[in-house]
């Protein structure tokens, strides 16, 4: 069993939002997958799914991100999963729009999502994808809340798009694959003086 996360947050005025890629992510999923991820349980929406063989979960936090922890605790505590059965997507202020970064671990990076997880779980030995949206005025901390909650431009909107497809592809490939040959295939990067065109 794995468990992909797209983490977000709840709410029609939240959908269209930087802050809501992992969501973005998870819808793309499930549409490849032929399901929808509608099912209310453990404090998220859930889909139960196969991707190559493998039986998957795959799940949108109901919790709001500052406590997405709380969700992603409950089905890894019923499935009795192991750090490397779970990936976790999420956005990223620190990459530029149409950047897709995956590691195997490290810290949350000021992802407050990714923060609550690695706490519930007390790893941080977590396959995590971020998704690069970009920052309108790097370290001006007073901003973030409202970037975060807007939505991507439209002259970055196609690049955004690409992104969110790609790192669902990838997301699938995790689930049967190497994740440092999902790495080597997926992991994109773009300069940061592209990212200011919001």
């Amino acid at each position: 069993m794995k468990l992909i996360v797209g983490l977000g947050n709840p709410g029609k005025e939240y959908a269209k939002t930087r802050h809501n890629s992992g969501f973005m992510v998870m819808d793309r999923i499930a549409e490849k997958c032929h399901v929808q991820i509608e099912r209310e349980k453990w404090s998220a929406l859930t889909a139960s799914t196969q991707i190559g063989g493998e039986a998957v979960l795959l799940m949108k936090p109901l919790t709001y991100m500052n406590d997405s922890g709380r969700a992603v605790i409950q089905a890894v505590n019923f499935y009795k999963l192991s750090p490397e059965d779970v990936l976790v997507i999420h956005d990223d202020m620190d990459l530029p729009v149409g950047s897709l970064r995956i590691r195997q671990k490290g810290s949350d990076g000021g992802q407050k999502g990714m923060r609550s997880i690695i706490q519930a779980m007390g790893t941080n030995d977590i396959t995590r994808f971020r998704i690069g949206v970009g920052h309108s005025a790097a370290g001006v901390h007073e901003i973030v809340p409202d970037w975060v909650l807007s939505p991507v431009s439209k002259a970055e909107q196609a690049e955004f798009t690409e992104i969110l497809d790609k790192a669902a592809d990838a997301a699938m490939m995790w689930v049967s694959s190497p994740v440092e040959l999902v790495m080597s295939r997926y992991n994109t990067s773009k300069k940061k003086t592209e990212e200011n065109n919001a």
